[in-house]
């Protein structure tokens, strides 16, 4: 494999973009928050989120001292709500496993809940600097062009730790940046639609635009349309809990006017599932 390092610190140095995670003193536990909410959402939205959070919460500790409720509903609009739920156990977890700070073993960060293989490899890397592989789909789809030839990444599998870790140098402090700088390319130059292979840093050792940029098609699953589907109504009937004065509704008020009755019944027993609301003497409220 050609040499990837070098020519993506040197961008990175000159052309990362600006962001809370990635300033000095930001903190293991802000590392590990913002993973959580980097999970399929924007960076632009991410942001004001994660500040409004670490502004209330500012340490694991004093996430675990809240109430579940009250992380859901901070966690506001920012979808697959269960995170706020799994961050909250998580909080606690720390607090009472690790003394309130945020581990840096890999496997002590598996062992929390909702962490899996990037986001533990992610906090050990980014907060504390370690040497590991971390791979996320921005770092897949760069690997798959320049090292494979490939237009598009395969399905997720164990081989991508073990391909990112062909990449990373020996150097401890370099490694991080690399890892950094692998997803940053992808994030906005090698992106998925159209990459910007003219102001790519790789150009001249990328194996796929060597080979005329070929569709070699795209096995990734797609993700379901949000509109009309079951998340929506979900999202539709946290909202009105979120929204309502004691956060509970009377079940037969719960967004009433949801054009489809049996998906929005649907929706309110799979967040009862997921203990992200509560139902009890004919009300539905956000977990106590």
């Amino acid at each position: 494999m050609p040499d990837l390092a070098s020519p993506l610190v040197a961008w990175y140095r000159e052309n990362a973009r600006d962001l809370p995670w990635r300033r000095p003193g930001f903190g293991a536990w802000g590392v590990l928050v913002s993973e959580f909410m980097l999970q399929q959402t924007p960076v632009t939205r991410v942001i004001p989120h994660l500040e409004a959070w670490l502004g209330r919460w500012p340490t694991p500790s004093d996430l675990a001292a809240a109430a579940p409720a009250d992380a859901v509903r901070q966690w506001a609009n920012l979808g697959y709500p269960r995170r706020a739920l799994w961050l909250h156990r998580a909080a606690v977890e720390i607090r009472d496993r690790h003394d309130g700070v945020v581990p840096r073993d890999v496997d002590a960060l598996l062992a929390l809940t909702g962490i899996g293989e990037y986001t533990a490899r992610a906090v050990a890397v980014f907060a504390y600097g370690d040497r590991h592989p971390v791979v996320d789909t921005n770092t897949r789809r760069v690997l798959a062009r320049a090292a494979d030839g490939r237009s598009q990444p395969g399905p997720p599998s164990r081989r991508d730790l073990d391909a990112m870790a062909a990449v990373l140098p020996a150097d401890v402090a370099t490694s991080a940046v690399v890892n950094a700088a692998t997803m940053e390319l992808g994030a906005v130059v090698c992106t998925a639609r159209s990459p910007r292979c003219e102001i790519c840093p790789l150009q001249d050792r990328c194996a796929w635009l060597a080979a005329g940029r070929p569709d070699t098609g795209d096995e990734r699953r797609k993700q379901a349309r949000y509109e009309g589907s079951d998340r929506q109504a979900r999202g539709a009937v946290l909202k009105t809990l979120r929204d309502a004065a004691a956060h509970a509704v009377p079940l037969p008020e719960v967004v009433a006017d949801w054009p489809d009755a049996l998906q929005r019944d649907r929706a309110i027993d799979s967040l009862i599932a997921d203990g992200l609301a509560e139902a009890s003497d004919g009300m539905l409220r956000l977990p106590r």
